[in-house]
């Protein structure tokens, strides 16, 4: 057996440094090609509450093809933020497909945030009107921060963006994140928002409706992303029905998305329309919802490259780890 087997190490710092947006959403992109063509697998997803309050998942699969093998390990610990800490929580993990050996353990929580984000601007790009901008986003969270980063660079007109918090009130740390890009200002009434808006970003734990369904209008596309976990969503009884649905998964979606609050209606896999299997002709009043549950494909690929980058720049800490 060999014993000079090692483990690169990836902390925050050398995920974060590496995760430049144009090289997420092309890893993104081809997560979404690989599962149209089947060419990459998913494996059934475990998503569990925990005794204390937490959830915990894995979300795993592999592309033969590219002797690509992983898992990432995650879920949301609300009470993390009494002791200052991030509730969610994420490792990946890659393995050598031949002998089951992990190659490398890299942060996931940046990884999730960045491929999160980087999913919603390709729905944007394949799905919103092109004129879109007008922007209401429910949260002020990470996530939310990532899907506003994401619209207001792949939109091609300056954006006035509204955003909802769960007081009510402005958050001046979140506005200022965004202020020299956009005109912002906390929604005073959800549904005024909502309907004043040509995209709207749900991005919050997904713990009930978020707004009245006869708020959307038509022409308005819809960004989901809070909705993972069987019981959770954001879209109120509605909504669906009125739209064209996309998603990352059809099955996955329908299991823990906002689609199994309506598992009978029709969606498409955006997969399939960046593959050129299916295609879309918006017109000027169709809904859209893009409803992302989040594929273990996009966290294999974008870890793949931030591996391959660490190996390049001789980055994180390389551990013995002997057969």
């Amino acid at each position: 057996m060999p014993t000079d087997a090692k483990l690169l190490l990836l902390d925050r710092h050398v995920v974060e440094s590496a995760l430049q947006a144009e090289h997420v959403m092309d890893a993104v992109r081809e997560a979404f090609i690989l599962h149209s063509r089947r060419a990459g697998r998913l494996f059934p997803v475990v998503r569990e509450k925990l005794h204390t309050g937490g959830v915990f998942g894995i979300k795993s699969g592999d592309v033969a093809s590219q002797n690509l093998l992983g898992f990432k390990a995650a879920g949301f610990w609300p009470s993390n933020r009494g002791v200052g800490g991030e509730p969610h929580q994420a490792t990946v993990a890659l393995f050598d497909p031949s002998t089951g050996r992990p190659l490398c353990i890299l942060d996931g929580n940046a990884i999730t945030t960045a491929r999160t984000g980087a999913a919603g601007g390709l729905g944007l790009q394949q799905l919103a009107r092109p004129e879109s901008s007008r922007i209401c986003i429910f949260g002020t969270g990470i996530q939310a921060s990532v899907q506003l980063q994401y619209a207001l660079k792949l939109l091609p007109q300056r954006c006035t963006v509204q955003y909802v918090t769960v007081t009510g009130e402005p958050e001046p740390a979140f506005e200022a994140r965004f202020q020299d890009r956009c005109a912002i200002s906390v929604a005073r009434n959800r549904n005024v928002a909502v309907a004043s808006s040509d995209v709207v970003i749900t991005a919050t734990p997904g713990g009930g409706e978020l707004f009245d369904a006869d708020a959307v209008q038509a022409g308005t596309h819809l960004t989901c992303v809070g909705a993972d976990t069987a019981g959770k969503r954001e879209l109120p009884d509605g909504v669906l029905e009125r739209a064209r649905i996309f998603v990352d998964d059809g099955v996955q979606a329908r299991s823990i998305g906002e689609c199994q609050w309506a598992p009978s209606l029709p969606c498409m896999e955006i997969g399939d329309l960046l593959s050129g299997t299916s295609s879309f002709k918006r017109s000027p009043r169709d809904i859209t919802v893009f409803d992302m549950t989040g594929l273990a494909l996009q966290d294999l690929t974008v870890a793949r490259f931030l591996y391959e980058y660490a190996k390049e720049k001789r980055a994180g800490m390389s551990v013995a780890w002997p057969w």
